[in-house]
């Protein structure tokens, strides 16, 4: 073989081997993208999404985030041509009237057996897991109660009052999972008749209410209002950052529900959509939820986090998640019926 065809052929060789390279390479970077709906807070999208696919480096995930009554309509609007691969943070009420509806692929994660019981479905295979729950709590504004001389309540039914009228705001229900674990709450702890004669008679002092769950902490915060209904971390951490705010737990309970992971029925991604569900039951990701969440699903994780208030859950009603999702359009409908007149507007 002349000495030219000698090069020859090795140039042809280590083109085919660095081509072979190449679409290695290629192969390796190749990620599945996992199109996760999710209603968690904003600041908690990035470590969540980080921690995942540090594990897990060959799923990426694409959230789309939205309040809990968006993301619920969507998912339900998409019910027959899905466009979400999973569902990584949405209230267990909204994932049980999907399992209700044939929209969930059912799926015991890995780590299920180690969470508390009240954070799983209760099916075989689990329709959802729980990661962490949240309370409706009142956020009150010491500042502006002093400046007003206006008395501290201690009760749900002190808010009734009319040296409250127009000093309160509270999420709308139909578009925030706060909303309705608050009047969820309330229908729970009085029962029907009374829960919605107490509404009635809160509606006369509230000033809006909010398509949010965050916002009326925040507005109570800021002093825009002396009295917020809201999500319990919001108010939490408002007050941790020097807010002049006192998170009152009310005397009757407090409604609350769950955030849960589910896999969409469907789905063209459906062992990755498993991976992320055994990684949100697992340990590792309960130490992150604890992060944000007093409660967590894993009982081996212990969060306090500062000024949240110490009989929260202690105070948590007995509510059933399930009635929750079953009787959701109900209840909604009939709160709109009554209340929908203060609702603020929508972003457009």
């Amino acid at each position: 073989m002349t000495v030219f065809a000698t090069m020859r052929r090795a140039a042809i060789l280590g083109g085919v081997a660095l081509a072979a390279i190449g679409l290695s390479s290629a192969a390796f970077a190749q990620k599945t993208k996992l199109t996760v709906y999710t209603a968690i807070e904003n600041e908690q999208l990035e470590p969540f999404k980080k921690a995942f696919e540090a594990d897990n480096p060959t799923i990426e995930i694409a959230w789309v985030r939205d309040s809990t009554g968006v993301v619920t309509a969507k998912l339900i609007a998409e019910k027959d041509n899905p466009r979400a691969d999973a569902v990584w943070g949405l209230a267990a009420s909204s994932l049980g009237l999907m399992a209700s509806m044939g929209m969930i692929e059912p799926y015991t994660p890995a780590n299920a057996s180690q969470l508390k019981p009240i954070f799983r479905s209760g099916k075989s295979p689990e329709t959802w897991v729980g990661m962490d729950a949240f309370l409706a709590v009142v956020c009150f504004n010491t500042a502006e109660a002093d400046k007003n001389k206006k008395p501290k309540p201690t009760s749900w039914a002190d808010l009734t009052k009319p040296e409250y009228k127009d000093s309160i705001v509270m999420p709308n229900p139909a578009s925030s999972g706060t909303g309705y674990l608050t009047i969820a709450g309330w229908l729970t702890i009085m029962g029907e008749e009374a829960g919605w004669k107490f509404m009635d008679a809160l509606h006369q002092n509230v000033s809006q209410y909010l398509h949010s769950g965050s916002a009326p902490c925040v507005q109570a915060a800021k002093g825009e209002r002396l009295i917020g209904i809201g999500f319990d971390m919001r108010g939490a951490t408002e007050k941790t950052k020097g807010a002049p705010i006192d998170l009152i737990v009310p005397k009757e309970g407090l409604g609350w529900e769950m955030e849960a992971t589910a896999i969409i029925k469907g789905t063209k991604n459906l062992e990755a959509a498993k991976k992320l569900a055994d990684w949100a039951s697992s340990l590792k990701a309960n130490e992150l939820y604890g992060k944000y969440y007093a409660i967590v699903a894993n009982p081996t994780v212990k969060s306090m986090p500062p000024n949240y208030p110490a009989d929260g859950e202690k105070m948590m009603a007995k509510v059933d998640v399930d009635w929750m999702a079953k009787n959701r359009d109900r209840i909604l409908a009939e709160w709109s019926k009554r209340y929908d007149s203060k609702s603020a507007p929508k972003a457009k």
